[in-house]
C-alpha cells in the first residue's frame, strides 16, 4: 500500500526535519583579530596568553580566552560596548568552542556599525 504525502507543504517539513552537520570546535581565531588595525585598536597578550582588543577610544573590548576567562565557566570570548549617558550598552560571551569564524561574523557587524565621531 502506498500513502500520498499529506499536503502541499509535507515534503518541505521532511526536508526541515533531516540531520545536519555543524561547524564544530574553535576553529583560527586569526579571521576575528585580522579585523583590527593597530591605528584604531590596542592589542594585549597578557602572561596567560588571554588577548584583549580595545578601542583607542575605550568604548569597545573583546577578549579571548583560549583556555577560558577566569571566574566562568568556558567563557572563551567576550564583546562588549560600552553606552553612553543616555543608552545603555551590552555585552556578548561566547564559548570556547564558538567557531571563530561565528564570533568573526559577530564582530565584523559590531565594527560596521560603528562610525567617527
Amino acid at each position: 500500500m502506498t500513502v500520498a504525502p499529506a499536503g502541499p507543504g509535507f515534503s518541505t517539513t521532511i526536508e526541515a526535519l533531516r540531520l545536519r552537520e555543524w561547524q564544530l570546535g574553535p576553529g583560527q581565531p586569526t579571521l576575528v583579530m585580522d579585523q583590527f588595525s593597530a591605528e584604531d585598536f590596542h592589542l594585549i597578550v597578557d602572561d596567560r596568553a588571554d588577548v584583549h582588543v580595545s578601542s583607542k577610544d575605550g568604548r569597545f573590548y573583546l577578549g579571548w580566552f583560549p583556555l577560558g576567562r577566569p571566574g566562568t565557566d568556558g567563557e572563551g570570548w567576550k564583546i562588549a560596548v560600552t553606552g553612553t549617558a543616555k543608552v545603555r550598552g551590552y555585552h556578548l560571551s561566547l564559548d570556547t568552542e564558538t567557531p571563530a569564524d561565528i564570533v568573526a561574523a559577530a564582530v565584523a557587524r559590531v565594527l560596521e556599525t560603528s562610525r567617527r565621531l
